[in-house]
């Protein structure tokens, strides 16, 4: 049968202009799936071999990164003008892609003789199949009407409450991380038994994803402030008293069962056995102002009263009814240390990790000796340079390295809030233009390795940026008997997204992978402006690998910890629907925050696929 060419109705200058752009189109494609083939041979003979669970994804990875490494817009607008596909959603089947459009431009022009074999549907499903499977390989069974997982990060309540992890599996909680930075083993073995003993109660099995905690730079600790707790009733806008604040007047010094944010006065036991409800207890505060407190409720622990006027409460301080001394407030804990940073100021940054300290400034507030705190690891300090970017506590307080010397860095402030920001102890520091090039892996996460593999279905690899850093992890699991365990990369520094390609071809040498967008880190090394874009593409390039991905870091924050989602919030939990899984870090309304996106990811799986709309029937359009 005679091979279809091109019949083009209209003008005679219109049908030229055609045939021109489906020839150049149809060269191009031609040299893009050279450029392809070629890249796939050299992934082949250049790099370790991949697990054979893998090696459909590591072409596929090889072929698309050869196809993003050209300018291809003005192909792709000739494509879309012709009615064939523009290449946009190429990433899971790239090479299929190109050929389907290559075979169909040859058949137009009559050189199908040149062009490659029209690939058969399973070339275009595979891609899909691989991810699915990978997905469950890793992150375990989703549920029904639902693609996408929800993981939850374990706070320290999961150690203690049953009840809590069980509501949370009926909410729509997949699979659970626990973060290695945090806690130690005891707490994570009563995480898990409670966890196993929920699983049995819901009849449902759960992955465990715990991270290890990495080189994290840190600051060190602050000298702490006074002994004294600031008592402060609820104001309104014209300064009013609004609610009286709480006060619980403690005969142990315990916190009230129940409360988190009570106001603690230790007082003993032998004060609360002669309070009555109405005393009236009067004090001078730590400013020598006469204040009260009034008894409202008697408990068997304690008893609480209410303060209508803000005080200072020092420990030692004496509380009389009437005329008669009761006795005196007990030791108070010293408030958390903080260090008052504003732009222009310079802080040191020191090897030694003695607690730091604000400013020295004189009487007319003229600096002394600037701010200084230690950081946790002392390799930094041959590594950077003048000039580098310095961020503290995700990027709340921006500078920059103005000295180096050998025991201290000088960093000039010159990012923080009109009114200056407080830095703390054991904040995270970034340095985003500084080539650390430390190992991922700790002798405290070679410790909790072991742990690891015990308890656990994968392993998240933080601060991951070098091939490296994934073959000692498979070397060490491999020492540990576990060479199965799931590898979770966790993609959090410049360094590692700018080295993504390497990292996954290296991970998929064990067969369970995944990556974790871990956004706020991210944000910080890639600047704000451009985490949008960097997410973005860790998205594709992990598609190409078939590797599932984990859409970490504040989805759904505000809700999580205050009970009231924000807009933007809600939008980026809808857009998070185009990864494998979703991350809910700790917070007081978890449980809600799951059913939440739970409804906004099966929801959102109706009209979104990746990068396909999805085009279900529109319920406004009925009727017209």
């Amino acid at each position: 049968m005679k091979p279809p060419t091109l019949d083009v109705r209209g003008s005679e200058a219109a049908s030229s202009e055609l045939s021109d752009s489906i020839a150049r189109s149809f060269a191009e494609l031609g040299e893009v799936r050279r450029a392809m083939l070629a890249a796939e041979s050299s992934v082949a003979t250049s790099r370790s071999p991949v697990h054979v669970e893998h090696s459909a994804g590591a072409r596929n990875l090889a072929h698309y990164l050869a196809l993003r490494a050209r300018e291809m817009r003005p192909l792709q607008e000739r494509l879309v003008q012709l009615g064939l596909s523009s290449l946009g959603r190429s990433e899971a089947h790239a090479l299929a892609t190109v050929e389907a459009v290559t075979a169909l431009l040859g058949a137009l022009v009559g050189r199908r003789d040149e062009a490659p074999a029209l690939p058969p549907q399973s070339a275009f499903e595979l891609g899909g199949k691989k991810l699915a499977a990978h997905t469950e390989a890793l992150l375990g069974p989703t549920r029904d009407g639902r693609r996408v997982r929800i993981l939850v990060t374990l706070a320290p309540d999961a150690a203690e409450d049953i009840a809590l992890l069980r509501a949370w599996i009926e909410s729509g909680m997949d699979c659970v991380r626990i973060n290695c930075a945090h806690d130690g083993p005891a707490a994570w073995e009563r995480m898990l038994a409670n966890l196993r003993r929920a699983e049995e109660a819901a009849g449902r099995k759960l992955r465990v994803l715990m991270d290890l905690a990495g080189p994290k730079l840190r600051t060190g600790p602050v000298q702490p402030g006074p002994r004294v707790l600031k008592i402060r009733p609820e104001r309104d806008e014209l300064g009013l008293v609004r609610v009286p604040a709480r006060v619980w007047l403690s005969a142990d010094g315990a916190r009230p069962v129940g409360v988190e944010d009570a106001y603690v006065l230790p007082v003993g036991r032998e004060l609360v056995a002669k309070l009555a409800v109405d005393d009236e207890l009067e004090f001078a505060d730590a400013r020598g102002a006469t204040r009260s407190l009034h008894v409202v409720e008697l408990g068997r622990d304690g008893a609480w009263a209410e303060a209508a006027q803000t005080c200072y409460v020092l420990g030692g301080t004496r509380l009389v009814r009437g005329k008669k001394e009761l006795g005196a407030v007990g030791e108070l804990a010293p408030l958390e240390g903080v260090i008052a940073l504003a732009r222009g100021d310079r802080l040191v940054l020191t090897r030694e990790l003695a607690p730091g300290q604000g400013a020295r400034r004189d009487a007319f507030g003229r600096t002394l000796a600037p701010a200084t705190i230690g950081c946790t690891l002392s390799e930094i300090f041959s590594r950077v340079r003048v000039g580098e970017r310095v961020c503290f506590d995700d990027g709340r307080i921006g500078g920059v390295i103005r000295a180096v010397e050998d025991e201290r860095l000088i960093v000039e402030i010159t990012e923080a809030r009109e009114g200056g920001e407080k830095l703390r102890a054991d904040k995270g520091i970034n340095l985003p233009d500084s080539p650390l090039d430390l190992p991922a892996l700790t002798e405290k996460d070679l410790a909790d390795l072991e742990f690891v593999v015990a308890h656990a279905d994968a392993v998240g690899l933080s601060f991951v940026h070098r091939p490296e850093d994934l073959h000692e992890l498979a070397a060490r699991l491999a020492e540990l008997g576990r060479p199965d365990l799931g590898v979770v990369l966790k993609i959090e520094t410049r360094r590692a997204f700018e080295r993504l390609p390497e990292l996954l071809f290296a991970a998929m040498q064990t067969p369970r992978v995944g990556v974790m967008i871990a956004r706020g880190d991210l944000a910080v090394e890639c600047g704000w402006e451009r985490l949008a874009e960097a997410q973005e593409e860790i998205l594709w390039l992990s598609e190409a690998a078939h590797v599932p991905v984990i859409w970490a870091t504040q989805v759904l924050e505000s809700l999580a910890k205050d009970g009231r989602p924000s807009r933007a919030e809600i939008t980026d939990a809808a857009m998070s629907e185009r990864a494998e899984c979703v991350m809910l870090n700790k917070g007081a309304h978890v449980g809600e925050a799951i059913g939440v996106l739970d409804d906004i990811l099966r929801r959102m799986q109706a009209h979104q696929h990746k990068k396909s709309s999805m085009l279900r029937p529109l319920r406004l359009a009925t009727g017209y």
